[in-house]
């Protein structure tokens, strides 16, 4: 899926990349999976290409990887997994989480 970018606390910047996949345990659970990276200044924006390399298990190694915030349904559940160099502070984690589910409210911000 495409990355989408966007500031939190006015001065960092993350790049958020969609991930879903589907579980059966007793019921369908569909669970989102969004993995979020600091945007150093300098840094080129991630292209389609790109975007796989920065799924896979190495990301923890990667110092702008910042974890990965997890959208589980149904239950409107959320969870923060830090696993990589990099931890957010509960302030960061719910501001992302705001900016993901304002994406995910309005179809017309992630729209190719």
């Amino acid at each position: 899926m495409k990355p989408f970018y966007f500031l939190i606390e006015h001065r960092m910047e993350v790049m958020v990349i969609p991930d879903a996949s589907g579980h059966m345990d007793g019921h369908p659970v569909l669970t989102y999976s969004y993995i979020l990276y600091k945007v150093s200044q300098g840094t080129e924006k991630c292209v389609d290409e790109n975007t796989d390399a920065l799924l896979t298990p190495d990301k923890r190694k990667n110092p702008d990887y910042l974890g990965t915030i997890y959208f589980d349904q149904p239950g409107i559940s959320y969870t923060y997994t830090s696993d990589g160099m990099n931890e957010l502070s509960r302030g960061q984690v719910e501001e992302i989480i705001h900016n993901i589910t304002n994406y995910r409210s309005n179809p017309t911000l992630w729209r190719v």
